[in-house]
């Protein structure tokens, strides 16, 4: 193989390929990065489990491939100078020059790394920011407790034009609804995807539209000449809806980024697990935490109440996940009493709220 690649092109592509490459490889090579060029250049890698295809343009010379130890390869590829790469394969080295810069690195058998899982069938398509905005919203709330899978995954239902996303790790349940655009009216799919590579995807493909493919036990989502698969979860999930559409007697409105600021400030002398307070009256929501070995701290935002006072705790960072993921100015936080769990949402004026956040409340001490 002889190729030319453009260097910033190349990092590029290694590194979004190289995320993907387990840290503890079960056989020495799914720690590489296998090349191929023929008309394009084609970065691959792949764990059994979650496979990435990059597909760069390169002036390629001869075309052949290469398997070539992937964290190194996106190590060097970063520090080259600006200059054009040459990858040149001889005998069990790749030679990678650029400018006065030259690597000897020795490669892995290629016939010994796995062929990858085939792209399963495109069900529909969506814009990166939605994609990857809706995902950030869930994620939070997935477990990364490996010995209960199903809470390690984001559960994703499809039908027609509708997409619905949740996750629960038991003391809190995200979900967000959004639109796209399905290959058929009749397209209906439910799948559980693990959440930790989800998160990687939708941030990498965020960028342009995202198309969504699914069969046979794998999820393959695909933009910009980028490609990835990943083997789904079991489809066991809760039923997370019911516990989203309970009748609630207290609403509060709050400024989003006021409030936020307001916790993270008075979370500073909370003691670990210990509780966020919350205290509304009407007007305002006065923000409590600490009084132990510490210290204390005390806060006050303005609020619109609707129903009795309440007062109520929940542990501060799970209080948070859901108030960032909130994607409008004012947050609708509804409670019933503080021994029950609250659900946070988004206020869209007279639409539908898309995000939805239900979390568990602490008792006080």
């Amino acid at each position: 193989m002889k190729i030319r690649v453009n260097r910033d092109v190349l990092a590029e592509a290694v590194a979004w390929a190289a995320r993907v490459l387990p840290s503890r490889p079960v056989v020495p090579v799914l720690s590489g990065l296998l090349l191929e060029a023929g008309e394009e250049l084609s970065l691959s890698a792949f764990d059994y489990d979650v496979s990435a295809r990059a597909a760069i343009d390169a002036d390629v010379a001869e075309e052949g491939s290469v398997l070539i130890p992937g964290r190194l390869l996106a190590e060097i590829s970063r520090s080259l100078p600006a200059d054009d790469v040459e990858i040149v394969t001889e005998g069990q080295e790749a030679v990678l020059t650029c400018g006065s810069a030259e690597f000897g690195l020795v490669t892995m058998p290629v016939e010994d790394f796995p062929t990858l899982p085939t792209m399963p069938p495109s069900i529909g398509a969506v814009g990166g920011g939605v994609f990857a905005s809706a995902v950030a919203q869930v994620a939070p709330a997935a477990s990364r407790d490996d010995t209960l899978p199903m809470l390690t995954g984001i559960r994703v239902d499809i039908e027609g034009e509708s997409v619905a996303m949740a996750a629960t790790d038991r003391y809190r349940i995200a979900a967000r609804d959004f639109t796209w655009r399905p290959a058929g009216a009749d397209v209906a799919v439910s799948a559980m995807v693990p959440a930790r590579v989800l998160v990687e995807i939708a941030k990498s493909l965020r960028g342009g539209e995202v198309s969504i493919a699914m069969g046979d036990g794998v999820a393959g989502f695909e933009s910009v000449g980028r490609s990835t698969t990943v083997r789904l979860l079991d489809e066991q999930f809760i039923d997370y809806r019911s516990r989203l559409a309970t009748d609630w007697s207290i609403r509060a409105d709050v400024p989003v980024t006021p409030f936020v600021n307001a916790i993270k400030r008075v979370a500073l002398v909370a003691e670990r697990n210990t509780a966020i307070r919350l205290s509304f009256t009407q007007g305002q929501v006065l923000i409590q935490a600490g009084g132990g070995d510490i210290g204390r701290g005390t806060e006050v935002v303005e609020c619109e109440l609707r129903g009795d006072d309440i007062q109520i705790a929940f542990q501060s960072q799970f209080l948070l996940d859901g108030l960032v993921g909130i994607e409008t100015d004012l947050a609708r936080i509804n409670l019933e009493s503080p021994t029950r769990p609250a659900l946070i949402q988004d206020v869209p004026g007279d639409a539908q709220p898309a995000f939805r956040y239900l979390v568990m409340s602490l008792r006080q001490s």
